[in-house]
């Protein structure tokens, strides 16, 4: 594959698709020199235990422990996105941001909120209040509690993405073995090939299990409720705010804290309601990550370039440690994995940025209607959103992070005037069915009209 026909554009986390007939031609001279390079890769390792004064011999069982713990009997992995990864890595980053405890007044204020914010939904949506009742953590989270309880959903969101990475280096591992068995069962450090090949998979789970896990961890600190981040990561969906985060968003604002807890709880609770009254949602967002997953396939000319170059570098700064894989940090962020994106995962991509304008851009427009006049600052408060949104979105950090994809503040503004319009032309049932239908595309956001009258079926049929 030429320099020529690579794509420029790079993401944080470097995934490549596989669908060109050159890339499959070149498949097997791929798997030999992939062979050759995980023959260096053992051979260095090898030279770092014998600095240390292991025989060359020594079987390194932390190394392999690390990585082959809950393998099955072929040697792969049997958890695409290793869980206490991510759960472990996200609670470090809370712990280090702080988590302030639940108290009986928090409880109280996030419930008094919560009820009027319901009260008001009824007339804003045709979407009911949810029933669904809350764990024992209750609507109130703290921190570690939102992590707790998103954690589930995080996992089933992202682990197509690790599965689809897993089987494109599972092909070419595959490939790989069959060059190495004819010369050895083994690889230098004791480690059989099959043993290797699990090694492999399973730490590429765990680089991206640690990178969700930071993810999350950061995401902790600033989210307002589990529904901020505008994914369906409870299920059922129910409203749950987190006090703490709702405090530190109100400072510095001459509000009083009473508006601007309902402001965030109608943001929530209609999330809520979208959620639990469109199960399908949670489908259609998954259909988007797995349909980018699939495409995914190893670049062995950038793992080339690049893979001496990390661990140089690693090993040069005193970074470079076998048993913690968040050490090799280096090699996944510098474009070890580069994107060459296929018309599908672009799709994929842009089906997934306007879903996620449409839930945004939605809440704003019914949370607006709810609050009316009953909050005096509510321009003010939904002035503030747009303004932090704009320079620091969850949803943007986290799908840039691990996609490589830019939620675009424009989308979302143009999504709150779509559903404006909807209401203008029509009612806010026929507004809140739309859900139940054809999502609008991308285009369709600058056009509501035709859109609306696209999917009208007009009381006279008879010049059909």
């Amino acid at each position: 594959m030429g320099e020529d026909e690579r794509m420029v554009a790079m993401s944080p986390i470097g995934f490549t698709p596989d669908d060109s007939e050159d890339n499959k031609a070149n498949e097997p001279e791929n798997s030999q020199e992939f062979a050759a390079m995980m023959e260096e890769m053992q051979e260095k390792i090898r030279e770092q235990f014998k600095n240390l004064g292991v025989s060359a011999d020594f079987n390194p069982v932390g190394f392999i422990n690390q990585f082959t713990q809950g393998l099955d009997s072929s040697g792969k992995s049997a958890e695409a996105l290793p869980r206490n990864i991510v759960r472990d890595t996200a609670k470090k980053f809370v712990q280090a941001h702080g988590s302030a405890p639940i108290g009986a007044n928090d409880v109280a204020q996030i419930e008094e909120a919560l009820t009027l914010a319901e009260l008001w939904l009824d007339q804003a949506t045709y979407f009911p209040t949810s029933h669904s009742i809350p764990p024992a953590s209750g609507n109130s989270l703290s921190r570690m509690d939102w992590v707790n309880t998103t954690l589930t959903g995080w996992q089933v969101l992202v682990e197509p993405l690790a599965a689809g990475l897993a089987a494109a280096i599972g092909t070419l591992l595959d490939s790989a073995m069959e060059a190495q068995a004819g010369e050895s069962e083994e690889s230098p450090l004791n480690i059989p090939v099959g043993a290797l090949a699990g090694l492999l998979r399973s730490f590429i789970g765990s680089l991206i299990a640690t990178q969700l896990g930071q993810s999350i961890g950061s995401l902790s600190a600033g989210m307002t409720g589990a529904h901020d981040v505008g994914l369906p990561l409870l299920d059922p969906a129910y409203p749950a705010l987190v006090p703490q985060n709702i405090n530190e968003w109100a400072k510095d604002l001459e509000i009083p804290m009473d508006e601007v807890r309902i402001f965030h709880a109608l943001r929530e609770a209609s999330i809520a309601r979208l959620f639990s009254h469109n199960p399908w949602l949670v489908s259609y967002i998954q259909s988007a990550i797995t349909e980018y997953g699939k495409g995914i396939r190893i670049d062995i000319d950038a793992i080339q370039r690049q893979a001496q170059d990390a661990f140089e570098s690693a090993q040069a700064s005193g970074e470079f440690d076998p048993s913690n894989p968040e050490s090799f940090k280096i090699a996944l962020n510098n474009g070890i994995f580069t994107p060459e994106e296929t018309p599908a995962q672009k799709s994929a991509l842009t089906k997934l940025e306007t879903v996620l304008a449409l839930i945004d851009g939605w809440a704003d427009e019914v949370s607006q209607i709810a609050a009316g006049e009953r909050l005096p600052h509510s321009g003010a408060l939904s002035e503030t959103l747009r303004r932090r949104r704009a320079t620091s979105a969850p949803a943007q950090q986290l799908f840039s992070s691990l996609f490589g994809l830019e939620v675009s503040p424009r989308l979302a503004r143009e999504a709150k005037t779509f559903w404006a319009k909807i209401l203008e032309l029509s009612d806010i049932q026929t507004r809140d069915r739309i859900w139940g239908g054809f999502l609008p595309t991308a285009d369709d956001l600058a056009t509501p009209e035709l859109f609306i009258a696209s999917t009208t079926i007009p009381d006279d049929l008879s010049n059909l």
